[in-house]
């Protein structure tokens, strides 16, 4: 998917941490059984933000509806969307009436659509939640907090304890591959491609750089970025982490690798000419702990050649 349309989108890139804890959704049929010991219906939940997607998905209420879930598999790629979900258009600009007809329990969202929060109560019941907000801080534990915040919304609780336990387990499993292959405690470099001279590199203080970090790797790139974790800068400042891995993300521009290839300025730098780069299926940076997993996942194949579980 050239030029990065979901990223470039989202300039604000989320927001914080509602300030308030989210209350049960339901004190009745929602949040539990229902009456008679009769299994209770799921919430009827529509997701304005992809992180509380994947989360809403691996504790069971998978949402009805999403903004642009065209760009899913691009980005997210997993949990699966459920079938037939409806495709609220651009989450800036969302089908009001489409919504509003769909009758949800409840709509989650983060502060980063703030502009369209009136409107979203409007329809139903409206909450924030979000783990990306200055200062930089550490998103996987605000991740943690916001799967509870959302669980207990939903009346899942013991379902998004079970989550992140999952999470901390596949972490573990991964800084297990990580160690038994030798690549624990060396540096690696996680860049995204904008172009064939730009790239974005995350560093501490994001999503990859926590899971980079509580596995036992050592991060390419130390210089602080931005609240979410990377700094966007021409291919040229990468010489400064000569000793590191690169490890480039998916998606990529279809012409990029060719063009790449005949760059004498990509050729120059010290990881090419030694022929440590590494191609990585996309994990979303922007995400929750369902992310988290399959960054730690997929670069536990990528580094330690094994397959961390969770």
């Amino acid at each position: 998917m050239s030029g990065s349309p979901l990223l470039s989108r989202r300039a604000a890139l989320l927001g914080g941490l509602a300030s308030l804890p989210l209350a049960p959704l339901a004190t009745g049929p929602l949040a539990g059984a229902a009456a008679g010991g009769a299994p209770a219906r799921l919430p009827r939940v529509v997701s304005m933000d992809f992180g509380l997607a994947e989360t809403l998905i691996e504790i069971g209420v998978p949402p009805l509806a999403l903004p642009n879930p065209g760009i899913w598999g691009d980005w997210v790629v997993e949990p699966a969307l459920p079938p037939g979900l409806v495709n609220l258009g651009a989450d800036l600009e969302p089908n009001l009436e489409l919504l509003a007809a769909l009758k949800p329990d409840l709509i989650v969202t983060t502060p980063y659509l703030a502009g369209v929060r009136p409107l979203l109560e409007a329809c139903a019941p409206t909450h924030e939640i979000s783990v990306y907000a200055p200062p930089v801080g550490h998103p996987y534990d605000r991740s943690v907090a916001g799967t509870r915040q959302l669980a207990a919304a939903v009346g899942r609780v013991a379902e998004g304890e079970a989550l992140i336990a999952r999470a901390e387990a596949t972490l573990q499993a991964a800084g297990r591959a990580f160690a038994a292959s030798g690549a624990k405690g060396r540096p690696v470099l996680i860049v995204q491609f904008l172009d064939t001279r730009h790239v974005r590199v995350y560093g501490p203080g994001g999503l990859f750089g926590d899971v980079i970090e509580r596995t036992g790797l050592v991060n390419g790139w130390a210089q602080p970025g931005n609240y979410w974790g990377f700094s966007t800068m021409g291919i040229e400042a990468l010489v400064g982490a000569s000793a590191s891995r690169l490890v480039y993300l998916e998606p990529i521009a279809p012409d990029t690798l060719d063009r790449l290839a005949a760059s004498p300025l990509w050729n120059s730098l010290p990881f090419v000419r030694a022929g440590r780069v590494d191609r990585m299926p996309a994990a979303l940076m922007f995400g929750m702990l369902p992310s988290a997993m399959r960054f730690a996942r997929e670069l536990a194949r990528v580094l330690a050649g094994e397959t961390a579980h969770g």
